[in-house]
């Protein structure tokens, strides 16, 4: 991967991706527009995707970091895009700038890291903190 080098995920923002169709109860009350955690969920696609030729057989990466404004609200059924731009490295991390669009322009902004992981080291040391 090279600095400035990026990768896109783009997704309607139906019904399932407002903030307010993501609510645990009944009190919880939420606006119909796009959900920032769905905002996040398609900007980490994208850190994702640029990082997937480098991962490696039995091995992912991972978010370990993110720090995003949610900047403008997306109405229901609107087309929204992710981008991510890898910025270089500290130490194990990946670190990459990473946008949101949707056609009225930018909704979202901030900066995400990720790390390789083993797949099988993960899944089997979250087992092992619950046990």
């Amino acid at each position: 991967m090279e600095v400035g080098e990026f990768a896109e995920a783009e997704m309607k923002a139906g019904a399932n991706e407002m903030a307010k169709a993501q609510r645990l109860g009944s009190d919880d009350e939420f606006p119909e527009v796009w959900a920032t955690s769905r905002m996040i969920l398609l900007m980490e696609i994208a850190a994702t995707r640029l990082m997937k030729p480098i991962v490696g057989l039995g091995n992912m990466s991972v978010g370990v970091g993110i720090n995003i404004r949610h900047i403008a609200a997306t109405p229901v059924d609107s087309k929204v895009r992710a981008r991510a731009t890898y910025t270089g490295r500290e130490g194990k991390l990946y670190t990459f700038t990473i946008e949101a669009f949707d056609a009225g322009g930018k909704v979202g902004e901030g900066d995400h890291t990720r790390a390789i992981i083993s797949t099988e080291r993960l899944v089997t040391g979250a087992a092992a903190r619950i046990k």
